[in-house]
């Protein structure tokens, strides 16, 4: 499906572009790529004074504020190293962005995401990010939940699974939202909010 518009007030939300998760080895982007592709639209918002959210995921040293629960899957053992959640560089040293951390897959439950996008009367996002499958989708999930228009730039984002990339963009995002590429959303851009 081909993007259809930007609302006037859209907001690029970026997840979890920081140093332990862009060093994993992604599919079927690198996140080198992940990372230059989500800048660029990133400068593009900041450039016509569009909100851009920085997303990161943390836990406490002792894990107490990590998601409980029973899960058939290992939970990842041992502490975590020491700036594993610090936001890269191509991305931070931006004043005006919003940062919002999470404990949980999405960026939206448990953080004030919703009341920094509605204060700025967003009505629609454009996402990014790693991992394609678990906190990009969890996301997106959640935004159409609460009646945002989401597109998803397909090519500024990636998996540690290419399957699990794959699911994601031709099965679930077309029932979320549009898709396109970073390139096709920056051209929608200039002509929208030239």
């Amino acid at each position: 499906m081909a993007l259809t518009a930007l609302d006037p007030a859209t907001a690029l939300v970026v997840i979890d572009l920081q140093a332990g998760i862009v060093g994993m080895d992604t599919r079927p982007h690198p996140a080198a790529e992940v990372v230059s592709r989500s800048a660029r639209l990133a400068d593009a918002f900041r450039a016509r004074d569009l909100p851009v959210v920085l997303v990161r995921v943390s836990f406490a040293a002792d894990g107490a504020d990590a998601v409980p629960g029973r899960t058939e899957a290992p939970a990842r053992g041992g502490a975590l190293p020491e700036g594993w959640d610090v936001l890269v560089d191509e991305l931070s040293g931006h004043p005006g962005d919003i940062h919002i951390t999470k404990r949980n897959w999405g960026a939206f439950h448990g953080t004030g995401l919703d009341v920094q996008l509605r204060r700025r009367g967003v009505t629609q996002i454009v996402l990014t990010g790693i991992a394609t499958s678990i906190g990009v989708e969890s996301t997106a999930r959640a935004a159409h939940e609460h009646g945002y228009h989401v597109t998803l730039a397909t090519d500024a984002m990636a998996d540690a699974h290419e399957e699990a990339h794959r699911s994601s963009v031709e099965r679930i995002f077309p029932r979320l939202g549009e898709t396109g590429t970073t390139q096709e959303i920056l051209d929608l851009l200039e002509k929208t909010h030239a």
